[in-house]
């Protein structure tokens, strides 16, 4: 049995030797030709020692050895930071621009609203101008139409004046005609009185009284009233009596000096 294991491996490798000188046969190239031994020829120059101090000095090129690769290094989290940091930069410089945009709408909101308050007071200003300006004309209208009132009124005073001037002349030239036709018929009615009258004993010389009387179209007395008097209550009574006792008065010559309403001094005589 131990022979029969030694035979095998044998035989194994002589296999083996075959293949290779096999592949070695048919690896060769059987196209090319064979050229013919050339015997080697050695070509050189004399150099003499003069010339070597000419000869370039040989300089050996230096070799870098190849860099060596690091390791690559696990940055995952430095990327990360980093990105993280470029978001907060790009926020902040977002909230930023976006602070600057309100800032500079609140500007402009203000100047609208300060340039709206100034047009309002401008407005009112205005306003308050054309109203005072109102107020101006509507007071010289009011003074122009009370001056024009008050010159009428004086006119008219004037007008007035004149005519009671004229009315008064002309009532005194009618009672300078007619003062002996009024004298007359004041006498009259006093005589008639007196002779009716009654003097009472405490009738004192001298005796003056203003008489008012009322009486009818025809003369005929309604009533009595002595105003003044410097006799006493019996002296009063007893011109009262005469005077009813007189009705009815005599009439004037003139009908335009009757007045139903009679004022005379009534002063008797002895």
């Amino acid at each position: 049995m131990r022979e029969n294991f030694k035979i095998i491996p044998v035989l194994l490798a002589g296999i083996l030797h075959a293949a290779i000188f096999a592949g070695m046969v048919f690896a060769y190239d059987w196209s090319s030709p064979v050229l013919p031994a050339v015997p080697l020829a050695i070509k050189g120059t004399l150099v003499l020692e003069d010339s070597l101090a000419e000869i370039p000095p040989v300089i050996e090129e230096v070799i870098e050895p190849e860099p060596v690769p690091e390791p690559e290094v696990d940055n995952s989290d430095q990327l990360r930071i980093e990105a993280e940091e470029k978001k907060r930069q790009d926020d902040l410089r977002l909230e930023r621009e976006r602070i600057s945009r309100e800032e500079e709408a609140e500007r402009q909101r203000k100047r609208a609203d300060e340039k709206e308050r100034k047009r309002r007071e401008e407005a009112e200003i205005e306003k308050r101008r054309l109203e005072a300006e109102r107020k101006r004309q509507a007071d010289m209208e009011r003074q122009r139409i009370e001056n024009e009132r008050k010159r009428e009124e004086a006119l008219e005073a004037e007008r007035q004046r004149l005519r009671e001037q004229e009315l008064t002349a002309e009532q005194n030239r009618i009672d300078a005609r007619n003062a002996s036709a009024q004298a007359r018929y004041v006498y009259a009615i006093t005589e008639k009185i007196t002779r009716n009258w009654i003097p009472p004993a405490s009738s004192v010389q001298g005796l003056s009284c203003l008489v008012s009387v009322r009486q009818l179209a025809g003369g005929d007395v309604m009533s009595v009233d002595i105003k003044r008097c410097n006799g006493d209550e019996a002296v009063k009574r007893s011109i009262e009596a005469a005077v009813k006792k007189a009705s009815p008065l005599p009439l004037p010559d003139d009908p335009k000096l009757f007045d139903r309403n009679l004022l005379f001094e009534f002063e008797p005589t002895e």
